[in-house]
């Protein structure tokens, strides 16, 4: 099942897409709810795609739990940029919902950032309320995988050893084009390939068989302190390949286009402008 999220009267709503109709499900927030008690809304109006306003795939209250360097290509870059060791352990760091936001989205560039920076990742949503997970049973608890572009102001991202900042640039959380379910992929979301391109070229080209630490153990590793909570998202991670790791560094400006795609799930495609 292909899912996207969208606006109805105000409220975030989700629904199935089959070709270019979309299925209300409802409002987004009680069918998560749903999904975790192990049931299936109603289906509502079918309505047409082009006319709906699209919005992320997940609850306004999700939390997105970000894996750093989880691909040893991009150890390898990172290494060279910061002299940061490989994470014996995942990386995590969070985006606030806020910064989320779907394909053809115009993101604008901070004034005071040279650009920004790409990242093709694979996101995991989470079905239901998770503490302590095995990597046995892990993923029993993903619902689903999408693409995630997580968009970076590397200036502010750099300046400090904390750079939260520089990962919840307004609108710089790409999320999308749907959600598919975990039964129409491999378990794990495993040998998939991940590519971006920027204005054609491509900067990144990578198989999901090569994160450092897999989803499981992701999903074993966030809730043995933290409980996972419907909606929220896991992204897995990006490979070598970023533009602040160029020599010379390319970053996204004002013009450009980023397409990043992950297989059989699908392309996200964005333009920036200047703020």
């Amino acid at each position: 099942m292909r899912l996207i999220g969208f606006e109805h009267e105000g409220v975030r709503h989700i629904g199935q897409v089959e070709g270019d109709r979309v299925t209300d499900l409802g409002e987004i927030r009680a069918y998560y709810e749903a999904v975790a008690r192990g049931e299936q809304p109603r289906p509502g109006a079918e309505l047409q795609r082009a006319e709906l306003t699209e919005a992320p795939v997940v609850p306004d209250t999700s939390r997105i739990f970000c894996v750093g360097v989880n691909y040893h290509s991009h150890a390898d870059e990172t290494k060279e940029l910061t002299d940061m060791d490989l994470p014996e352990y995942p990386m995590i760091f969070g985006r606030w919902a806020q910064s989320l936001s779907v394909d053809g989205t115009v993101i604008p560039v901070p004034p005071n950032e040279d650009g920004l920076d790409w990242e093709v990742e694979m996101a995991v949503i989470i079905k239901d309320s998770v503490f302590g997970a095995t990597r046995a049973d892990a993923l029993a608890h993903v619902f689903g995988y999408s693409v995630f572009n997580d968009v970076s102001a590397r200036r502010k991202q750099t300046e400090t050893t904390q750079f939260t900042l520089g990962k919840n640039a307004d609108a710089s959380g790409v999320l999308g084009p749907e959600l598919v379910t975990a039964d129409e992929l491999p378990a794990g979301g495993t040998g998939l390939q991940v590519q971006t391109r920027v204005n054609g070229e491509v900067m990144q080209d990578s198989n999901t068989d090569l994160l450092i630490h897999d989803v499981a153990r992701i999903i074993e590793y966030i809730t043995d302190t933290v409980t996972l909570l419907p909606g929220d998202v896991i992204a897995s991670g990006t490979p070598g390949g970023v533009g602040i790791g160029r020599k010379p560094p390319v970053l996204l400006n004002p013009g450009d286009v980023v397409e990043v795609e992950v297989e059989r799930i699908g392309v996200l495609r964005n333009t920036f402008r200047t703020r």
